[in-house]
């Protein structure tokens, strides 16, 4: 009996300690950014990141650029993460690590992203309508003909109705306004009083989503790709299945459990002084001047009403809390000991077509994911990253871009308006992929 007793309770220790083990994805995929001991020890090469230093010190130099915060990872290893010039030529402070971007377009990865986890949960299918949660898309209109004259237009009945496919493929036919560079629909958007992008007036995404509804389509439903406010639309639908405010689920289901503190719609007064203001090329001698109040008002994250949380361009976030984000992503929807996603739902997110050749396509040097642009077999030729790196940017010069196969997550943070320093972004990516061990 004695052996019997002992043999069993072997088994129960053994079977026990198996079953207590981590999942075999938790020891698969980092699950913290750490800093590389040494660059060389995350396969990057020491002598050859200074080159980062001196492509964006000479951008500063030529006054093309006023300053960056860049960061490298691999293999979940921070092999990189510098500042560089003057953040605010004001009271000449400089750009630290832990400053804090207006990050704009590169919020709608991050909304896609919660979209995805609540498909999971069987909320809705990618192809059901969007009108089913949202009346007032039922039925929607498409533009037939408009007056310069007096804004007024005509419209014909789509199609079709308008899918969450679409809202997250750009293929709807929503269109933004002001910032469209379609002199119809921002007409149509303002005389409406839509905001495209922020205000400090007192919105609300509800408020916001229906007064867009009412408003025709630039095309019929997945017949084009427009990029367009689909995003802040799919934040009013989050808001509708998970029962939350849109901030609320983000910071409870994402930002918190990923451990991504300093990513905000709305900083709080004791991180405010870290938001670097939006700069542009200075007049009378001056190099670098605060951007002014335009049709938004670039103090919007720290003032006003806070009420308008935009799923498309309305977050503000750190180099090294966006790459976190991206690292999840690279880790098949894992972070932190946490699992976000499913493997699946992730290339659905950062892989698949969704939109065949209506953006590049597979002949193209990029396709359209669920959130991203990708890098084909053409664009991996012509010497624009790995195939399958995915990437996007945002309106105040933010950029970064994830790849699978060499395992790098690389973010470059600017925050300016008109700076003369187009191809930053793509000299960053040079310099990184240059430095590959």
């Amino acid at each position: 009996m004695k052996k019997i007793t002992s043999a069993f309770c072997l088994f129960l220790f053994v079977f026990g300690t198996i079953g207590a083990q981590a999942p075999a994805w938790q020891s698969q995929y980092p699950q913290q950014l750490s800093p590389a001991k040494t660059p060389e020890s995350a396969g990057l090469s020491s002598e050859r990141l200074k080159r980062i230093d001196m492509a964006l010190e000479d951008l500063i130099k030529r006054d093309l650029l006023p300053g960056a915060v860049a960061i490298v990872v691999r293999n979940g290893q921070i092999a990189y993460h510098k500042a560089f010039g003057t953040a605010d030529p004001k009271n000449g402070r400089a750009y630290k690590v832990d400053d804090i971007f207006r990050i704009a377009s590169m919020s709608k990865a991050i909304t896609a992203t919660a979209a995805m986890m609540l498909y999971e949960e069987g909320k809705f299918t990618l192809d059901d309508p969007i009108s089913k949660w949202i009346p007032e898309f039922k039925n929607p209109k498409v533009i037939k003909s408009f007056s310069f004259k007096d804004t007024t237009y005509t419209t014909e009945p789509a199609k079709s109705e308008i899918t969450v496919r679409q809202l997250l493929n750009h293929t709807s036919g929503i269109s933004y306004g002001v910032i469209a560079n379609e002199e119809r629909f921002s007409a149509i958007n303002a005389k409406a009083g839509i905001v495209d992008l922020y205000t400090t007036k007192k919105v609300s995404v509800a408020e916001n989503i229906k007064k867009l509804a009412a408003q025709p389509l630039q095309h019929q439903p997945g017949e084009k790709y427009t990029y367009g406010m689909g995003l802040d639309v799919m934040g009013y639908l989050i808001e509708i299945w998970s029962g939350m405010s849109f901030d609320q689920f983000l910071r409870s289901r994402l930002f918190e459990p990923m451990g991504m503190n300093d990513t905000y719609f709305y900083l709080p007064d004791s991180k405010k002084e870290r938001l670097a203001p939006v700069l542009q090329p200075g007049k009378n001698g001056a190099k670098w001047e605060h951007y002014p109040v335009t049709f938004y008002d670039p103090a919007y994250p720290i003032s006003g009403a806070k009420t308008w949380y935009s799923g498309g361009a309305g977050l503000s976030s750190t180099a090294v809390d966006y790459a976190m984000f991206l690292q999840m992503l690279l880790n098949n929807g894992s972070f932190n000991n946490k699992r976000f996603l499913s493997p699946y739902s992730v290339y659905l997110l950062t892989q698949s077509n969704q939109v065949g050749d209506l953006w590049g396509g597979d002949k193209g040097d990029a396709q359209f994911s669920l959130a991203f642009s990708v890098v084909t077999k053409a664009g991996q030729d012509k010497g624009n990253g790995s195939m399958g790196k995915f990437s996007w940017g945002g309106y105040f010069n933010t950029n970064y871009w994830a790849d699978p196969k060499e395992k790098v997550v690389a973010v470059l943070m600017k925050q300016t308006q008109r700076a003369p320093d187009g191809g930053s972004e793509a000299l960053f990516t040079r310099m990184v992929y240059q430095a590959l061990e």
